[in-house]
């Protein structure tokens, strides 16, 4: 999420024609078609942050700026070549978001640890180890929040805790007193 991405499609001879079909995970069809001929490149219902780039000796590219989890699908390029036949390429773009980490205590003095809107769930543990509860909660955009709340076992162990965080955009960590 928020990052920029460029798909290519090579292709070998001259290129008379590109089509560019995108078939998002949710929402509706996309396609950006480029006429060689006319120099021109026409667009239906595709967000604003979608475009064919065109670079001096490379072909044709599409470029995703700051990608969000609209973005998630299917990404088809087709090229009519003049000589060389015709050319497909298939991109299946997924989508990670990182949770927004927050850590807090409870009404009883329990530390709390949240791992909001991530995509996929992140995996919640913590320092020192104890009994946990978690929960998770799905959101219709794919994401996923974990809520964790931590107990100790034993009443000697210190108030000091650590919730850790682990998910493929990364790995975090917060620290608590309560």
């Amino acid at each position: 999420v928020g990052n920029s991405q460029v798909l290519k499609c090579p292709f070998r001879g001259n290129m008379t024609m590109l089509r560019w079909t995108i078939t998002p995970k949710a929402g509706g069809l996309c396609a950006l078609v480029y006429r060689v001929d006319k120099n021109e490149t026409h667009r239906t219902t595709c967000s604003d942050n979608i475009n064919l780039t065109f670079r001096a000796g490379k072909p044709p590219a599409l470029e995703i700026r700051q990608v969000g989890i609209a973005q998630e699908g299917n990404y088809t390029c087709e090229v009519a070549a003049s000589t060389e036949g015709n050319f497909h390429r298939r991109y299946h773009l997924t989508v990670v978001a990182p949770p927004r980490l927050s850590l807090s205590c409870d009404e009883q003095g329990s530390p709390v640890c949240e791992a909001a809107a991530g995509k996929p769930q992140a995996q919640l543990s913590w320092v020192p180890e104890g009994s946990s509860t978690a929960e998770e909660k799905c959101h219709d955009n794919g994401t996923v929040t974990v809520l964790s709340k931590f107990t100790a076992c034993n009443t000697n162990v210190t108030n000091v805790t650590t919730c850790m965080v682990s998910h493929p955009a990364g790995n975090w960590s917060q620290t608590i007193a309560c």
